[in-house]
């Protein structure tokens, strides 16, 4: 390796080029970054703006499987969701897909190790080539702030020049460096110091997160400060996982859009109630320890009638594990949920004959089940 006390004192620049055989050209340029800061404080050049000539920022790392990109080049995302629901697999589906291309990745990781990321990766199909040649794993177990690490991690950055780099376990690098994940002056400080340099470069830069913990109340927002939001400039999706992904076990979350800065991904997706847009459904499906398959599967706009089909599975059980008929009274007890989507679900479940209805006493409605219902695929 080069010797890090050669190097400029700015992190970001690196080493000059050093021809790498065998090593392909990425598919995307990352641009050098500047021998002197730029001026920011000075004003502008608006002429492409005002002459019609201005370009909107495009997605062009990662793949959803219709050929959606999934992150903005040169700038800063969050993958925020539950534990167990899929956040760092979102990520090295796309890490997969820019190894397979001929680019380069870099992987900060400060909760995982090395063999279970590069495991994951090699069951989701990412050739040992690849890896070797054009993947770089760092595990901090210190800040950046101490020593030379500023040069080592500048050094794999300009090395490999990557085009998307993950960031895993940010509550754990805040607490690294001595900053509080709920003082939005600390979440601006940690991307001042990590993010925005490496985004600058030209890379997607993807910190995994978790929510709150309060599903009524998380909305848009990551555990910490409302900076995590508010200071991206590229995208951030929130998994909302269906069922838990696991060896053996095929896991599934939905992928919704909390924020899209360029503006570019959302009319690849869906409205949704909640305000989010549905951007994809995610589903992992686990043959072996050794073998697994990522979808992401684009929305698909139902035109049919309302179906609640998680209601409707509810209610399928409530009658089945009853064992005897149930009246709509009876149903609210064991499902709950609003009336109106229970009464819509259970009418579809009348309506496609997994469940009888018959006059009981006191002009109630008695409900018998038919044969179970399960959520199509």
């Amino acid at each position: 390796m080069t010797n890090p006390e050669m190097w400029p004192e700015d992190w970001g620049a690196g080493p000059p080029d050093v021809p790498r055989p065998g090593v392909p050209e990425p598919r995307l340029a990352v641009a050098e970054a500047p021998a002197v800061p730029v001026p920011t404080w000075r004003p502008r050049d608006l002429q492409d703006v005002l002459d019609g000539t201005y370009k909107a920022p495009q997605p062009t790392i990662g793949r959803r499987n219709d050929g959606v990109p999934l992150f903005y080049a040169g700038r800063m995302h969050s993958v925020v969701g539950e534990s167990e629901g899929g956040k760092t697999w979102f990520a090295l589906m796309s890490v997969a897909y820019e190894l397979a291309v001929g680019n380069a990745v870099v992987f900060i990781d400060f909760e995982d190790d090395a063999p279970g990321v590069v495991g994951r990766l090699l069951a989701l199909g990412a050739s040992i080539k690849d890896i070797s040649d054009r993947f770089a794993y760092i595990r901090p177990e210190e800040p950046l702030t101490i020593g030379l690490n500023r040069l080592e991690i500048g050094q794999a950055l300009n090395d490999l020049r990557p085009t998307f780099v993950p960031i895993d376990g940010v509550t754990e690098g805040m607490a690294m460096h001595g900053l509080e994940l709920k003082d939005n002056t600390d979440v601006a400080k940690f991307g001042r110091m990590l993010l925005r340099p490496i985004a600058e470069m030209g890379a997607a830069v993807t910190t995994l997160d978790h929510v709150v913990k309060d599903k009524e109340g998380r909305g848009r927002y990551a555990i910490g400060g409302v900076h995590k939001l508010n200071g991206l400039n590229g995208a951030m999706y929130v998994l909302e996982n269906r069922s838990p992904f696991g060896v053996g076990v095929t896991g599934k979350s939905t992928v919704r859009i909390a924020k899209d800065r360029p503006g570019q991904l959302r009319r690849h997706a869906l409205p949704h109630q909640s305000g989010l847009h549905w951007f994809a459904d995610f589903v992992l499906k686990s043959h072996d320890p050794t073998f697994t398959e990522g979808i992401l599967y684009p929305p698909i706009e139902n035109d049919g009638p309302i179906r609640h089909a998680d209601v409707m599975k509810k209610i399928s059980d409530a009658i089945a594990n009853a064992g005897e008929q149930l009246n709509v009274r009876g149903l609210e007890a064991r499902v709950g949920g609003q009336k109106a989507v229970l009464a819509t679900a259970l009418a579809a479940l009348v309506d496609e004959g997994f469940v009888a209805v018959e006059q009981g006493p006191n002009r109630s409605k008695l409900h018998t089940l038919i044969k179970p219902f399960e959520p199509e695929e």
